[in-house]
């Protein structure tokens, strides 16, 4: 292996012979497949694009009719019902630890950027909150450390399409997914286990069972190589793409012995929607905004996935809502309470086992409406929903009624995509933009649409037509409002034209880029000049 990053401090305990060792074994073992399934990914793109539609497949349908379960959940993963989330930050999982929610998902992927010193940082700060001596005293004095009730610690690696640039092994960069997943049990696996916990995980952006598969295999390795039992890992998958909500049963049964469940992850699933039809005209997605949990192809996917998951004994995980407090401004906090108050009493009605929040403020408004459903129980896996019965055709329904396009959506999409980009770029991945928790799923959707709706010659409700010099003039109009709400000193020392140029580069190119971040962790790690 070749490290091409340093290593300072406590790095170096991350980073030990013993470790390197074991990312070398798993890259050697899995890399090739993992090629092998992106390249699936743009096969299955391309017969999208000729007009062959996504479907529940006929190869696996013994699958689906069979009567099988995955693995009875441990202990500390029976009651999942509020799941708070957030970016493997020092203070952000001494907060979430802390939070009263039941779990923790510490963030590799969405919410965090993986420049070389945040992703050591973070095999840090998680090697500390596995043996609770995380802490940190802040520049202001103020100590930050753990209490006694604290969340169950889940942790979400890189998605198989991202690379780690900083590790090279045999003259290939290794997979983000492999180093986040490794380090971590590496370092952690045994001292969880002796705990009475486990190495627990959430899987993002899988698109097929056969990538459920792959990870499966790096489960089986690992716990051989690592010497702990088969079945210790846990993993709960996202369901955040539209191709792999026709094979949840699927995804299931290849994790089977360490599964842990699926969860709606709403906006990379709408972001999903968007890419794979980005061709189709017939399916141009309104304003963001628009876009809710009752539309048709949002409702029938988690309406499937709590049917599938509570067939095969598994938890069903709701979505995020990305509603967050204002400190200064009551009236607007209490609006996105009631916001959020209203889509967990929906979840937590249609089935769910738990849920999602992205701020410790909202832990008791999600805790009250699963509270009053689930009372002492710890979830509701025995509630079988015999009468909800999806077609592939429920799952492609994309009709928004009343939706349409806008500029003010155009506007808001450059917008929030710009001051996103910067934040990933200064090395923040979880941004709070207008009282709403931004990631890379969300700046997904806002560049996503521009993409499809400049493509297609998409005319907004005063009826212009989206076009490219549009999309430029409304964003030399938000760079001077984005200049005005963040200040000239500000302005002057981040990085906001740098995002601009991402930003239009991903949302306005002739080709869809398939990941913003793609560019971005280029931009970021100096691998490519600006565009």
């Amino acid at each position: 292996m070749d490290i091409r990053g340093s290593i300072e401090g406590r790095a170096s305990e991350i980073l030990t012979d013993e470790a390197i060792a074991f990312l070398t074994a798993l890259h050697r073992r899995f890399n090739q497949r993992r090629l092998e399934l992106l390249a699936r990914r743009a096969d299955r793109q391309t017969q999208i694009d000729q007009g062959v539609l996504p479907g529940f497949l006929p190869e696996t349908a013994d699958v689906r009719s069979a009567e099988w379960r995955v693995a009875a959940p441990p202990a500390d993963l029976q009651d999942r019902r509020v799941e708070i989330t957030g970016p493997v930050e020092r203070k952000m999982m001494i907060n979430a630890l802390n939070s009263g929610a039941t779990t923790f998902m510490a963030d590799f992927e969405d919410s965090y950027t993986p420049s070389w010193e945040n992703v050591l940082d973070g095999q840090i700060n998680a090697y500390d909150a596995v043996r609770k001596t995380i802490r940190l005293e802040a520049d202001s004095g103020k100590v930050y450390e753990l209490g006694n009730e604290l969340a169950t610690l889940l942790v979400r690696p890189r998605g198989w399409h991202l690379e780690e640039i900083h590790l090279v092994v045999d003259g290939e960069p290794m997979s983000g997914s492999l180093v986040d997943a490794g380090l971590y049990l590496f370092h952690n696996a045994g001292e969880l286990l002796s705990r009475g916990s486990g190495p627990y995980f959430y899987l993002p952006k899988l698109e097929s069972h056969l990538e459920a598969r792959l990870w499966n295999d790096v489960f089986v390795f690992a716990q051989d190589q690592l010497g702990i039992p088969q079945g210790s890992v846990r993993a709960t998958v996202l369901i955040e793409t539209v191709l792999a909500a026709f094979e949840m049963d699927e995804i299931l049964y290849e994790l089977r012995d360490h599964s842990a469940g699926l969860n709606a992850g709403r906006w990379d699933y709408i972001f999903s929607v968007i890419k794979k039809f980005r061709n189709d005209s017939s399916r141009l997605l309104p304003d963001r905004s628009q876009i809710n949990m009752m539309v048709p192809f949002m409702r029938s996917y988690t309406e499937l996935l709590v049917k599938t998951c509570h067939r095969r004994g598994a938890h069903a995980m709701g979505g995020m809502s990305a509603f967050i407090p204002n400190r200064l401004d009551q009236e607007v906090t209490d609006r996105a309470m009631e916001k959020v108050r209203e889509d967990k009493r929906r979840e937590a009605g249609d089935g769910f086992d738990g849920t999602w929040v992205a701020h410790p403020g909202l832990v008791a408004v999600a805790q009250a409406e699963f509270d009053a459903v689930l009372g002492d129980r710890p979830n509701q896996i025995d509630r079988q929903r015999p009468e909800v019965a999806i077609e592939a055709a429920d799952l492609l329904d994309t009709t928004v009624e009343g939706g349409q396009v806008t500029l003010d959506g155009v506007r808001t999409n450059v917008n929030v995509g710009i001051l996103y980009l910067e934040s990933w770029l200064s090395g923040n991945g979880a941004a709070a933009l207008y009282n709403l928790m931004e990631d890379a799923a969300t700046a997904e959707i806002s560049r996503s649409q521009i993409w499809q709706w400049v493509h297609a010659g998409a005319r907004a409700a005063d009826g212009s037509t989206i076009t490219a010099d549009l999309v430029r003039a409304i964003a030399d109009e938000e760079m001077q409002a984005i200049a005005h709400l963040v200040g000239a000193e500000r302005f002057a020392t981040g990085r906001f034209e740098q995002a601009r140029r991402i930003f239009e580069d991903v949302a306005l190119s002739d080709d869809f880029e398939d990941f913003l971040t793609i560019p971005a962790y280029e931009q970021l790690t100096n691998e490519k000049e600006p565009a």
